[in-house]
């Protein structure tokens, strides 16, 4: 890629032929207001803020949408620019209601902080809003179209980032609305809840159902017994949430912080990532050595699993039959630790925090959900959620000591805690396998191939002798490519090019969720994962057949992994679903 040389405001910059204008203002040190830039997706050049003079020539340029040139110059900011940036913000808000204070955005909302910046105190043009109600249809997300700028970063996220197809433009002009196709609720519609419309949305037209009064409820009624379990990317999550650097591990912070706002007993789902690795790995060896259908599909990611019954339902039969950790660790808490700790299943209230808005659909997916005869998993808060409860609770969270987990199912290895970055799966499952396949343990359990944000990463690793092929896919749009490879090998009665595969319906894997605190590019998703590889190497135990909780676990209660008690507990069955139910 050839250099060219431009100057921003005069400032000369070198930058790769083919930069954006935006990202050469970046490197000049120049910011240019935007609305529907987002660096995920590709420049749509919607909003208009981001326009730019160029100097010698009185064309306009969409700063996101057009490549600089050699010799390039132009001018970011001057009274016309400012005053016509104002205005299309002002046009925004006249079609935008004023209700911020009791936004769920509100302090973290783009339009909200470019008003501001723009000192837009008065109202100019006439209000116009839209009377279409919210759509709560789904057990995860909401649709507010009264608070839609229609920017389109819903539809480009739903359409090219996941490939899902469940929001459109709909209407035109002022009428224009983002929603599923022939207006059905968005329950109708192909959505898998993965939130990562959520997630990109620049206000509060799309977010996470709130539930955190639940919470409350059940932390104030004493006849309930609240056990909390923590996923393993919302130790890296949080941090954000309190002015500390995206990947800052604060997991002993979080177990007290979550004592103090009422529960009584903290757990860890890191425990259970442990434990599906024994289930899925134990699956997989059976599959390579007694048959079976192959590539084995990991399932610990539930839009994922929406998705593929949506789909690709003749596939089913590839996907694990292994429930997602935050399932397991619910039935292992309304069975093994209630018989523990002596305590009435029926009271224990298991909420799960996870960094994903499709957790909250799967607690209610079907009823194997309810395997201990109680749903195993009652209520489900997003780490936006925690984050809220944390700051409306009054602690200073930066200043709290550290605590520890309740054993037994607070203890967990390194390879539980690679679970949230996209390959840690793959890497947990490989340090494992591997023992199960030579009865050896790795050399050196780091798996280097697995990781990072390459879209598809495959290889092929020995075990002993015994080859293994894998590969490492997420953001469902790159999943296409790899299910169509497999779907077309079945249909030609060859053998698939894998033996395993993992799949995270999000790109980065868990760490950047659709419950993750707002804000995630690359560089975050690369810094909350080496959050967790730091962990993982700071750790005691690195596999999940080490965990001593886990060996006892089976002595005790499971005998072993796969056994008539384990698959009743801790695996499930899938079922084709329609893309459309109207």
């Amino acid at each position: 890629m050839s250099i060219v040389h431009v100057k921003i405001n005069g400032i000369p910059v070198e930058v790769e032929e083919g930069t954006s204008v935006l990202n050469a203002a970046k490197a000049a040190g120049v910011r240019i207001p935007t609305l529907c830039y987002h660096e995920d997706l590709k420049p749509f050049g919607s909003c208009g803020l981001c326009i730019v003079k160029q100097e010698g020539n009185a064309k306009i340029l969409r700063a996101c949408a057009s490549p600089v040139s050699e010799g390039l110059s132009v001018v970011t900011n001057d009274p016309e620019l400012f005053s016509v940036r104002k205005t299309i913000l002002e046009l925004m808000l006249s079609t935008h209601p004023t209700s911020c204070l009791t936004c769920i955005r509100n302090g973290e909302c783009e339009l909200q902080d470019l008003a501001a910046e723009f000192g837009i105190r008065e109202q100019p043009f006439e209000v116009r809003l839209n009377d279409k109600l919210a759509d709560k249809s789904t057990a995860s997300i909401v649709l507010d179209p009264i608070k839609c700028i229609k920017c389109g970063r819903c539809v480009q996220v739903c359409q090219d980032l996941q490939g899902v197809f469940a929001l459109e433009f709909i209407g035109r002009g002022d009428s224009t609305c983002m929603a599923p196709a022939a207006m059905l609720a968005l329950d109708d519609s192909p959505c898998v809840k993965c939130g990562q419309c959520a997630a990109h949305c620049p206000v509060g037209a799309i977010y996470e159902r709130d539930e955190t009064d639940i919470f409350r409820s059940a932390v104030a009624d004493p006849e309930k017994k609240v056990v909390v379990q923590i996923a393993p990317s919302i130790r890296v999550g949080l941090s954000e949430s309190f002015g500390l650097p995206a990947g800052t591990v604060t997991t002993k912070k979080i177990y007290a912080a979550l004592r103090k706002i009422g529960a009584d007993v903290i757990h860890d789902t890191n425990f259970s990532a442990d434990l599906t690795i024994m289930e899925e790995g134990s699956e997989l060896v059976s599959r390579l050595t007694k048959g079976g259908a192959l590539p084995q599909l990991t399932s610990c990611c539930p839009a994922w699993i929406d998705y593929v019954e949506k789909y690709y339902p003749d596939l089913l039969e590839n996907v694990s039959s292994a429930k997602s950790p935050m399932m397991m660790q619910g039935a292992i808490t309304k069975t093994y630790y209630a018989q523990k700790a002596e305590v009435d299943p029926a009271k224990i209230f298991s909420v799960a925090i996870m960094p994903c808005t499709a957790k909250k659909y799967e607690i209610k997916r079907d009823d194997n959900m309810h395997a201990s005869g109680y749903p195993d998993v009652d209520l489900v808060l997003t780490t936006r959620e925690l984050a809220r409860l944390i700051k409306s609770s009054g602690m200073d969270f930066l200043k709290i000591e550290e605590e520890e987990a309740d054993s037994p199912i607070g203890e967990y290895s390194g390879a539980g805690t690679i679970f949230g970055a996209t390959g840690g799966v793959m890497e947990a499952a490989v340090r494992t396998a591997y023992h199960l396949v030579t009865k050896k343990e790795m050399d050196k359990v780091e798996v280097e191939a697995v990781r990072g944000l390459e879209e598809i990463k495959k290889g092929t690793v020995d075990f002993d002798g015994t080859p293994v092929r894998v590969a490492v896919v997420h953001g469902l749009s790159n999943v296409k490519v790899l299910m169509d490879e497999i779907r077309a090998a079945k249909a030609e009665g060859k053998t698939a090019p894998y033996e395993f595969i993992e799949i995270m319906a999000c790109r980065g894997g868990c760490i950047a969720g659709g419950g993750q605190p707002y804000g995630a590019d690359d560089e975050v998703r690369r810094e909350r994962s080496e959050g967790l590889y730091s962990d993982d190497k700071n750790s005691q135990v690195r596999c999940s057949h080490q965990n001593p909780s886990i060996i006892k676990l089976y002595e005790d209660f499971l005998t072993e992994p796969m056994s008539k008690k384990a698959h009743h507990l801790l695996h499930t069955s899938y079922h084709e679903i329609p893309l459309y139910k109207a």
